[in-house]
């Protein structure tokens, strides 16, 4: 039976995945309530009916929460799986405990691909010097070194290359589980997403092409300027993901393209993404709406992009103090741009407080638009 408004969604965590989904579900007529261990006034608590800020163990906030929603979801994947099995045993969670686990870790991730035939780097994990030193010299150099667990925007990370001391490496992640990847050449890197209703009809956005700068997405352009193949095997990669995960929800997954022309998966998120923004002003529904109706048992609506579109993203490193904003001229002054600011209350180098999206006649023109804004901002 699906969750009709005015129904409440609670939402897990309190980012700016959670800001965009109160958003459009308040539109909708859905209320919301987020549980966080962010501060009162977080961005996702800025547009929710009710806020619950407490740590993830806090059984007392958790059953205050579970009293108050008929369904969950997640707005990131590093949440306790204590945490989601809890919630699993009085609401429906959608994604599953299951499907946020296996993801939200690279070893268990790895392990699921490589059991469903999904392709990807070749991998090994490995838990201390001499598994690191076997497992580089079986994939070779250069090659990349993974935390297992909580690793995102390239945090975790190390590339082995040539000339790298694997004992002084090592010391990065020593105590810990980790996965040693392939290198793997790719020309480009594209990303999926789309979202999987309750009774596994899927509904993707297309394929887009992402550029990143010191392993956080910098610009995503959509579609991606791939050959057809290229976008055929991506969408194809993420159906089997989907249905592999038996996932409920939107998901998000990010491919390398080789040189060869084949297209590997990277990482799975399974949450709306950084690289689907674009969709908010580009598509017929977007990636936030998608989640909203299928966590609620709906079908999925129609993901097609009416518009080429580039979304740039806005880093605390042009915000000229923590708490003073940039000059927003440039985006604002162009007929065809649109500002997302997340509603943090103080900038970060590195730290996502909001992105900007040029639709275009053309991807040509929408990119041209993009990067003379992002110029003019000081994005470097």
């Amino acid at each position: 039976m699906p969750f009709h408004p005015p129904s409440t969604i609670g939402m897990l965590g309190g980012g700016q995945l959670g800001r965009m989904f109160a958003l459009e579900a308040r539109r909708a007529g859905y209320r919301v309530v987020i549980f966080t261990d962010e501060p009162k006034g977080c961005p996702a608590g800025q547009y929710a009916d009710n806020e619950i800020n407490a740590p993830y163990d806090d059984a007392e906030a958790l059953k205050r929460f579970l009293s108050q929603v008929d369904v969950v979801t997640a707005e990131f994947e590093n949440l306790p799986g204590s945490l989601l099995e809890a919630v699993e045993a009085v609401k429906p969670l959608r994604p599953s405990s299951k499907a946020i686990v296996t993801t939200q870790h690279r070893e268990r991730e790895n392990l699921f691909l490589r059991e469903k035939g999904i392709a990807c780097a070749e991998f090994r994990v490995v838990n201390d010097l001499k598994s690191l030193e076997a497992a580089v010299s079986e994939l070779g150099r250069p090659c990349v070194i993974k935390t297992a667990a909580f690793g995102y925007d390239g945090k975790g990370q190390c590339k082995v290359n040539a000339d790298t001391n694997l004992a002084e490496a090592w010391k990065a992640f020593e105590g810990h589980r980790a996965v040693v990847e392939q290198w793997v050449p790719f020309v480009c890197e594209v990303s999926v997403v789309g979202a999987r209703g309750v009774d596994g009809k899927m509904a993707v956005h297309g394929c887009v092409e992402n550029l990143h700068t010191h392993h956080i997405l910098d610009v995503t352009i959509s579609p991606a300027r791939v050959e057809p193949a290229i976008t055929e095997q991506a969408i194809e990669l993420w159906e089997a993901v989907a249905e592999g995960l038996n996932y409920v929800g939107t998901m998000a997954v990010e491919m390398f393209v080789t040189s060869e022309g084949r297209v590997l998966v990277n990482e799975i998120a399974p949450r709306p993404h950084n690289s689907g923004h674009y969709t908010i002003d580009a598509c017929i529904t977007n990636q936030f709406q998608q989640q909203q109706r299928v966590i609620c048992g709906l079908p999925p609506g129609d993901p097609s992009q009416h518009t080429p579109a580039v979304m740039v993203n806005l880093l605390g490193d042009i915000w000229p103090a923590p708490t003073t904003h940039p000059d927003w001229s440039p985006v604002l002054n162009h007929p065809r741009a649109k500002l997302h600011l997340y509603g943090k209350k103080e900038a970060r180098a590195r730290r996502k407080m909001g992105h900007f999206t040029v639709l275009g006649d053309t991807v040509e023109e929408a990119l041209e638009h993009a990067l003379q804004i992002r110029k003019a901002l000081g994005i470097g």
